[in-house]
């Protein structure tokens, strides 16, 4: 990649960041609004109780759950989708399989096995799956998607918002409640998918993930001193 197309595409990067941080501002400040017409919409009713007990218990599995696994096995399932390359059809199936090990692999055993092993095998089924799934199939299905570009876009956004009303409740729910809280969620996706159609990369919606769960995560950490 030459290096005046790197700096751009990092640009671009932390300009589309800055307009998630700012419409992240806008959300808040109409959630406040919004709370103080309507004091029955009680936010604290739910909170992610999951995601701070792990953060208590095992931050360094916390960290490399919120900057490394969940930013790549997301953006693979989700924006991978987006106008993709041959290589990012077949990421994105090696990423439901890894999301799958999470719950099929047995819970026993240091945590930092598991990954290992959900890594090791999701490379083997990538080498696997490239060389043996048709490219013909491949091409048709980049077609579909390309042709629904803008479709794919704003349903992936607003499915990636909807997995994450998991953080909440145990059993899935969907109220108006929760639809707010995941909405910075919708947000994300947005902007997400919106940099992976302007640098062409999966990787760039990668690394916007990772500094967002990564900055998230940093205004937690009083919460635990």
């Amino acid at each position: 990649m030459p290096e005046t197309d790197l700096l751009f595409k990092l640009k671009n990067l932390f300009r589309n960041y800055g307009m998630l941080l700012a419409c992240y501002f806008i959300f808040f400040l109409f959630l406040g609004f919004l709370n103080a017409i309507f004091p029955e919409f009680d936010f604290d009713k739910y909170e992610q109780s999951g995601l701070f007990k792990l953060m208590d218990e095992n931050p360094l599995k916390f960290a490399l759950m919120a900057v490394v696994f969940a930013p790549i096995v997301e953006e693979g399932v989700f924006r991978s989708l987006i106008r993709p390359s041959h290589n990012e059809l077949i990421f994105f199936l090696c990423c439901l399989l890894a999301l799958s090990g999470m719950y099929i692999l047995p819970t026993q055993g240091h945590w930092l096995l598991k990954f290992a092993v959900i890594l090791l095998g999701s490379v083997i089924i990538f080498i696997f799956l490239k060389s043996f799934l048709p490219e013909e199939l491949i091409a048709k299905l980049r077609h579909f998607l390309y042709r629904h570009t803008t479709t794919v876009w704003l349903l992936t956004s607003f499915l990636f918002g909807l997995v994450h009303i998991g953080n909440y409740v145990e059993a899935f729910e969907i109220n108006l409640l929760l639809i707010l809280l995941i909405f910075p969620r919708i947000l994300a996706g947005y902007f997400f998918g919106k940099l992976k159609l302007e640098n062409h990369s999966l990787l760039w919606p990668i690394l916007m993930h990772a500094l967002n769960n990564g900055i998230i995560m940093l205004f937690m950490l009083p919460r635990f001193l």
